[in-house]
Order: C-alpha cells, then sequence, then structure tokens
C-alpha cells in the first residue's frame, strides 16, 4: 500500500495516540510548518477510514477523537521502514574521508564546469610564478604547469599534512612544481614573490577570510592576479513541494555547517577592502539533476539528520524531505562566484625572467 502524502501525514500526526479533527491539523502543522486545506484533511480521514487504518472514537461531531487501528500502524510502519530501505539506497550516511570528498568532488562535471571560468579568469602565462592555495589533492597542479611551462614555477600550498602528501606525490612527475604544506593567513613568502594566486573553494572554510586576502596582497606583484572561486550557500535551492523543510536544510548549511556560508557574495566586497581592485565577478550556475550525484556532494541524508538533531526539521518533516528527494523529480542548484582582483600598480604582470 502507498499512501499520498495527505494520508500520510495524518497517520505521522495519528502516531501517538488519538486526536480529533482540529487537533490533527495541528500536529500536521508542527511537523510541517502548513495546515492542510480542509478538504484536503476531510478526503485523506475520509479515505484512511475506508482503508480501515483510522477509527473514530465515541464523541460528538468533528470533536469525535480519530485513532489509528492495528492495521493503520502497521501501514505507517511499512512506509516508514521503506523510506529508511530507499534513503539507504540512495543516500550516503558516514562522512567521506577528506581526501576521497576532494577528489571525486573535482571529478564531477559541475566543479569542472565552474573550474574552467577560473582557469580562464586566472590567465596564467608562460614564466610566471603560480601559488594554488588550499591545492587539495593537487588536482589543478598539472594544468598550473602547463601554463606556466619549465620557465615558470607552480607552488601548491595546503595546511592538511594528508593532502599536501597526495599534491606533492603528483607535483613530483610536473616541471617546476612543488608543494608547501603552510597557512594561508600567514606565508613565508617574500613580498611581491607571486604573479597569480588561484583559490578553489577555500576561503569558505578559513578562519579569518579577510586576513587571508590581505596576504594575497603581500604576496603578489604589482598587477598580479587573485582568482577565488568560492560557493554562496545562501544561494542552494532544493526543489520541493513545501518550501518549509527546503529552507530549513539550507538554513541549516549556512548557520551550522558551512564557516563562512555566504563568502561567495562577500568576496568582492572584502577584496576591495582588503586593498586588491575586483576586475570582474562571475556567478555560475552549479546543476544538480539526479540525486545521488547532489547527495556526493551536499550529503543531503547526512545534513538532514544533523538538521532534525539541531532542531531545524522536526522528525516527521525530515522523512517526507528525503522520501520525496529520493522519489520524485529531482532538481537542485547553488551559485559558485568567481572573482578576480589584481594587486594595485603601475603596468601589468609579464613574463619573469
Amino acid at each position: 500500500m502507498r499512501t499520498n502524502d495527505a494520508q500520510m501525514l495524518v497517520l505521522s500526526a495519528l502516531a501517538d495516540g488519538p486526536l480529533h479533527g482540529y487537533a490533527v491539523n495541528t500536529a500536521i502543522e508542527r511537523m510541517t510548518g502548513a495546515r492542510l486545506g480542509r478538504g484536503s484533511l476531510s478526503g485523506a480521514l475520509a479515505r484512511l477510514r475506508d482503508k480501515q487504518l483510522i477509527e473514530n472514537l465515541p464523541g460528538e461531531g468533528r470533536r469525535r477523537p480519530v485513532r489509528l487501528t492495528d492495521a493503520g500502524r502497521s501501514a505507517l510502519r511499512r512506509e516508514l521502514n521503506a523510506l529508511a530501505d530507499v534513503a539507504g539506497q540512495l543516500f550516503e550516511t558516514v562522512v567521506p574521508d577528506r581526501i576521497a570528498y576532494q577528489e571525486r568532488l573535482n571529478g564531477t562535471d559541475q566543479a569542472r564546469a565552474y573550474q574552467q571560468v577560473l582557469l580562464d579568469a586566472l590567465d596564467a602565462r608562460p614564466g610566471q610564478h603560480l601559488l594554488d592555495w588550499g591545492c587539495g589533492t593537487g588536482a589543478a597542479l598539472p594544468a598550473l604547469a602547463r601554463a606556466a611551462t619549465a620557465r615558470g614555477r607552480v607552488l601548491g600550498i595546503d595546511r592538511d599534512p594528508r593532502m599536501a602528501l597526495r599534491a606533492a606525490d603528483l607535483a613530483a612527475g610536473l616541471p617546476n612544481t612543488a608543494v608547501l604544506r603552510a597557512d594561508v593567513h600567514r606565508l613565508p613568502l617574500a613580498p611581491g614573490s607571486a604573479d597569480r594566486i588561484r583559490t578553489d573553494r577555500l576561503l569558505q572554510h578559513l578562519a579569518d577570510p579577510v586576513a587571508a586576502l590581505a596576504e594575497a596582497r603581500r604576496v603578489l606583484r604589482p598587477g598580479g592576479r587573485l582568482v577565488a572561486a568560492e560557493p554562496d550557500w545562501g544561494t542552494l535551492a532544493v526543489d520541493h513541494p513545501d518550501p518549509v523543510p527546503a529552507r530549513a536544510f539550507t538554513r541549516h548549511l549556512t548557520e551550522r555547517i558551512v564557516r563562512n556560508p555566504l563568502i561567495g557574495r562577500q568576496l568582492p566586497r572584502l577584496a576591495e577592502e582588503s586593498g586588491l581592485a575586483v576586475r570582474a565577478v562571475v556567478p555560475v550556475p552549479v546543476l544538480f539533476r539526479e540525486v545521488r550525484a547532489a547527495d556526493r556532494v551536499l550529503g543531503l541524508q547526512r545534513n538532514t539528520e544533523r538538521a532534525v538533531a539541531a532542531g531545524y526539521l522536526t522528525r516527521e518533516q525530515a522523512g517526507e524531505w528525503l522520501e520525496h528527494l529520493a522519489r520524485g523529480p529531482f532538481l537542485a542548484a547553488v551559485t559558485v562566484f568567481v572573482v578576480t582582483a589584481e594587486k594595485p600598480g603601475p603596468g601589468t604582470v609579464g613574463e619573469v625572467g
């Protein structure tokens, strides 16, 4: 038996005991943030009575309490178990290893799209000194090495020892390419020693993005360029018939999960305040039409469970939210901003001798 959404909400509302009609709708409002229309509620109650999943207790008129029958409790359990089975098949429940997460994210079509915009904006030239901040596993180092050629230098920088080690293994096979384990808030590099700085999804995690941008200004040569790609998690939109859990999921992500969730929209202003001149801002929409692909980036079930624990969603809302994501047509999108900024100075950056 498959119930529709209204019937499932009524069964869930009655799970803790009998309620009269008005109280059923009040319980549904607590679960979902919205009441069923009068026709939807009365229709769901009538159909559930016909299926013998609910029954009326003694009383008068609309104040007659309604309760689940044994068959109704069994049907509710089956629905919840089916949801758990579907979720277990579709959604990841364990936080992935950081290296594995970075490598698979860099391999997605969505990442490749905005990373190409980033690389084009960087406009790296032969002979230049290029820095890759937060290089992670080193996925961008080969492209940077090709752009700089053997006449230039490429330095990947990452604070995480495991990431830096993985990137160093890759860099060993590239000309004039090395990896430095360091904190971008304070780099052991001389002022004006870099022509280009590339950074991808790093600033959203930093303790002090403003200090990092000031450090970028310090290490860049006059006319040198920083290109940063950062998501704006406030733009995350996940399609769902009920906007309440969708908004709650995004709000939890921005308020509890990501350190600097709005850095995408803030970056042009922060760069200007750090003494850099912003030359371009390109918004790149990142679109997901397949739920498994989105889950591998967004951690849909993991972060939904965290949202429940933090009080952003009820357990009932979370179950209905995940069920729809698992069974229905899927669409989610977030905007990544690619910001190009330069250190003011005479002339432009040329080749390094």
